[in-house]
């Protein structure tokens, strides 16, 4: 019994997300049996065959001339026949965007079970064992499948990606034929904000800013701070809601979820739904003037202060730092 694993591009580009899923296919293997196989839809091949050095084995390129952009009905027949095909134990895709989408489609298809944004992965008795956080953070799910393929989504920078320099994977084209759910849905275009920063999904180091900030010309001491940090700038609900920052900045259980190295959480009290989104984070540093946030429940490190005095002075600390070691 093989791993298949969904590979998500955008741009022609593998996302980093895929390797993560990859390297943990690699660690399942032994004990769910191999190899690991890579499924990508796609219009050209991504460079399919670079992921041997990620863990892949095969790769399958389901080649369509509509999947430029993400179809969801084609992805899913796409990697629904790759499954038939393959006949895998389990099927890993990366918790982003375009997976929530995609991996529930692909169960229905398969009429197959889903765990979604797990956290940790085992096998036990050749059974997958899949850990994930439910009721907004406050519990740990472990649970296992009833059937075959088992369907899991990894949340993003929980797991590791592995390197095998020099090996390549082998790529099989298996063409997508034409049906009616190509003409019924077509893409025209996608606007994207321009920024260049990394997704807050793909960061290693999150500088995120709340209502103690008090408004939003204020989010500069954030910026500055994630700009000597090398980090991307991310918000709570409530910053969100009030309009100083866009959505794709929101981080919690009705924004983003995060597993950064780092994760600075500036003014923010640290409401239930943001710690849903936020606390597997390797590193929690709390900045807030209320000893009582529930933020320092799960901070690593705590400064109780005023952010307008810490956070400049943070910032210029880091600056001294960059500056010793140019």
């Amino acid at each position: 019994m093989s791993i298949l694993v969904f590979i998500e591009q955008r741009d022609g580009r593998v996302r980093p997300v895929s390797k993560e899923a990859l390297g943990e296919a690699t660690r399942l293997a032994g004990a769910l049996g191999g190899p690991v196989v890579a499924v990508c839809p796609a219009a050209a091949d991504p460079g399919l065959a670079a992921l041997g050095s990620a863990g892949a084995e095969r790769a399958i390129l389901c080649a369509h001339p509509g999947f430029a952009a993400y179809h969801a009905t084609g992805y899913a027949r796409a990697v629904a026949e790759a499954a038939a095909a393959v006949a895998p134990a389990a099927i890993l895709f990366g918790n982003s965007a375009m997976a929530r989408d995609l991996a529930p489609r692909v169960a229905a298809r398969l009429d197959a079970g889903l765990a979604s944004d797990c956290v940790a992965l085992a096998a036990e008795g050749g059974k997958l064992i899949a850990t994930r956080p439910v009721f907004a953070g406050k519990a740990i799910q472990r649970l296992t499948f009833r059937g075959r393929p088992a369907l899991v989504s990894l949340r993003p920078k929980a797991f590791a990606p592995v390197e095998r320099p020099g090996l390549s994977a082998a790529v099989e084209t298996q063409p997508v034929a034409d049906d009616r759910s190509f003409a019924r849905v077509r893409v025209t275009g996608i606007a994207g904000a321009a920024s260049g920063k990394p997704d807050l999904t793909e960061s290693e180091i999150i500088v995120s800013g709340g209502r103690g900030l008090k408004g939003p010309e204020n989010f500069k001491l954030i910026e500055e701070l994630a700009d000597a940090l090398g980090a991307t700038v991310g918000a709570s609900r409530a910053v969100v809601d009030a309009g100083w920052r866009p959505h794709a900045d929101q981080v919690g259980q009705t924004g983003k979820t995060v597993s950064p190295k780092l994760y600075v959480a500036v003014g923010i009290s640290g409401a239930i739904q943001h710690l849903a989104g936020m606390s597997s984070s390797r590193c929690i540093v709390a900045i807030n003037k209320d000893p009582e946030a529930p933020i320092f429940k799960v901070a690593d490190y705590g400064l109780i202060g005023d952010l307008f005095e810490v956070v400049p002075a943070l910032t210029s600390a880091v600056r001294r730092l960059n500056a010793q070691h140019v």
